[in-house]
């Protein structure tokens, strides 16, 4: 009986060892696949971010003068990733320094843009020119202003831009250089005009042109081939600009804020887009729509038009045409 009872006890002695041991082991494994997960994600942490460059940021580069640049996005809006470029930039190289224009939403697509014109030219870069005060085209001004370069923009870029870019823009950097008037600034013996347009940003907009290259950078005066941002701008000031342009500049090649290299044929097409809803808007004036009811029956993009990206600024387009032109008293 004594030796049974023995036996029983060294079975159940061997069971909590084994328990013990199975126990330490589970202990181990665990300890050891935390150990390891912190290696791989401390090694994941610091492992470099991907390296920015014009493919990753949807830009492509293309000479469109001698000496005379545009980086040209192809993104529709919103892009997916905040460093892929959403407006056009451009670049214009003079005889002693550089003038760039538009540094895209942020600081690392900035210093893309300053990486590429170091890989076109060893002359520095004496001015960066905002066409207007939208984030998308003034995000990357810290970066000018880091390296001391003079930043360019027109009366009330300042104010709007510290105002109205803190929510797209958490560090906004208005220009140093105010224009109020037509002017023009000089890269050693190439002569860059400025010449101020409205009907887009609220009195903020201007276009360059390079007169010896004939190149016309818009800014946003132009969208081709997407719907264009009007919620900022006066669609009566902004067809008075587009009929200058095409007057003004009519052999001109021309970088748009958005969209591929076009001619005055560009600066036609977004009139013709603005004749469109200028018509539509009269009819919801003839027909007393309400706005709900004009939202309600035309919110599909037209026919001529269902090719263009930023489909998704089209409701803010009636919106807008319905305030400028259908309750308009005259």
């Amino acid at each position: 009986m004594v030796k049974t009872t023995e036996s029983k006890t060294g079975v159940m002695a061997m069971k909590r060892l084994q328990q013990w041991i199975i126990l330490l082991l589970a202990t181990l494994v665990t300890f050891v696949a935390v150990i390891g997960y912190h290696n791989y994600t401390h090694a994941q942490s610091s492992s470099p971010a991907p390296k920015l460059t014009l493919q990753t940021a949807g830009l492509t580069l293309k000479e469109l003068g001698s000496g005379v640049y545009g980086l040209i996005a192809s993104t529709d809006f919103p892009p997916q990733d905040p460093n892929v470029a959403i407006c056009n930039g451009g670049i214009a190289i003079g005889t002693d320094s550089v003038l760039v224009i538009d540094p895209f939403q942020n600081t690392p697509l900035a210093e893309l843009m300053f990486a590429t014109v170091k890989k076109l030219t060893d002359k520095p870069i004496s001015y960066v020119l905002n066409t207007h005060y939208h984030f998308d085209h003034t995000g990357g001004n810290p970066a000018a202003k880091a390296r001391g370069i003079s930043i360019i923009g027109r009366s009330p870029i300042r104010e709007f831009m510290l105002d109205r870019n803190q929510e797209r823009d958490p560090n906004p950097t208005p220009p140093t250089l105010v224009l109020n008037s037509d002017s023009s600034i000089w890269l050693g013996d190439r002569e860059i005009q400025l010449h101020k347009v409205e009907g887009h940003s609220g009195g903020t907009d201007l276009v360059a042109y390079v007169p010896d290259a004939k190149v016309l950078f818009t800014g946003d005066i132009l969208f081709h081939q997407r719907i264009p941002y009007i919620a900022d701008g006066n669609i009566k000031q902004w067809q008075a600009s587009l009929a200058e342009l095409i007057t003004t500049y009519p052999d001109a090649t021309i970088l748009p804020g958005h969209g591929a290299v076009t001619n005055r044929q560009g600066l036609q097409s977004l009139s013709r887009y603005f004749q469109d809803l200028e018509k539509l808007a009269l009819t919801w004036k003839k027909e007393s729509l309400t706005k709900e009811q004009v939202l309600a029956r035309f919110a599909q993009v037209p026919a001529a038009y269902k090719e263009y990206k930023f489909q998704g600024l089209y409701q803010s387009n009636l919106e807008t045409a319905y305030q400028q032109i259908t309750l308009a008293t005259n």
